[in-house]
């Protein structure tokens, strides 16, 4: 059977990037789709759904933030945000809210494509999983996946995967889905792989580059990305996110996860 190809809305201000930008992913063989406009972009994300949406920060009518969060509320869709260069990180951050990606730029297409591949790729491994395997988050006892991780912290789970447990963060890799005292997590597909990632390397010091290459896949790349990402995970997994104790920085290095007495 032939792979039905990717649907991607292209959501650019600038009608010479939109079409750069179109050509350059059409000639990877996905379905593009162009507008200039937030609102339209938002009225045909919602209309008929995309696979990916790439947002630029700067749309007329509503930008590129409003679409994104309201994208967000309606649809399980990967975003890619756009923003420009010289950023500052704290506004990267706001961006992010929902993104799963962003680049700046100038970029090159083929950066845009590579990232475009790897956030479909995620995307579509993590929701096929978690639609598959909800029905066997209830145990024959009838009791739910949290209480039956409550009991055992290393739980497998239908996929055949070890469920993660720190205190009461638990973690399902094999439906994607984790909790926070007994509270469902929102996590978007980088955060999710990244959490992952650390809970199966506790109390091991990797810098942004490491992480941005065994997470994200990238040999390249603006590793700002981490920093934010990072930021996310504390604001949901962290008591206090501005004395984290799970993700630490490892000062001149980059990040740490410790697992909680």
């Amino acid at each position: 059977m032939q792979k039905r190809a990717s649907r991607v809305l292209v959501a650019e201000s600038d009608p010479a990037v939109a079409e750069v930008v179109a050509r350059y992913l059409e000639r990877e063989g996905h379905e593009v789709e162009c507008v200039d406009d937030g609102v339209e972009a938002l009225d045909r994300a919602s209309a008929d759904p995309p696979d990916l949406i790439i947002l630029d920060l700067v749309l007329s009518g509503l930008d590129g933030l409003q679409v994104c969060r309201r994208v967000r509320e309606q649809l399980p869709v990967p975003v890619i945000m756009i923003t420009t260069l010289g950023q500052e990180i704290d506004r990267v951050a706001d961006l992010e809210t929902g993104a799963d990606d962003y680049i700046t730029k100038p970029f090159s297409p083929r950066e845009l494509a590579l990232r475009v591949q790897s956030v479909l790729r995620r995307a579509r491994g993590g929701s096929a999983a978690a639609d598959d395997r909800r029905p066997a988050r209830t145990t024959r006892s009838g009791q739910g996946a949290r209480g039956a991780l409550a009991s055992a912290s290393h739980a497998p789970t239908p996929a055949g995967t070890t469920a993660l447990r720190d205190g009461e963060l638990i973690v399902e890799p094999g439906t994607r889905q984790a909790w926070l005292a007994d509270r469902e997590i929102t996590l978007t597909a980088r955060e999710f792989d990244l959490l992952v990632y650390l809970l199966r390397n506790p109390r091991q010091a990797f810098s942004r580059a490491e992480l941005l290459n065994r997470v994200w896949g990238w040999s390249f790349g603006d590793s700002s990305t981490v920093t934010v990402h990072v930021r996310r995970l504390r604001e949901k997994i962290e008591p206090n996110p501005t004395d984290p104790k799970r993700i630490v920085t490892v000062w001149g290095v980059g990040y740490r996860y410790e697992p909680l007495p």
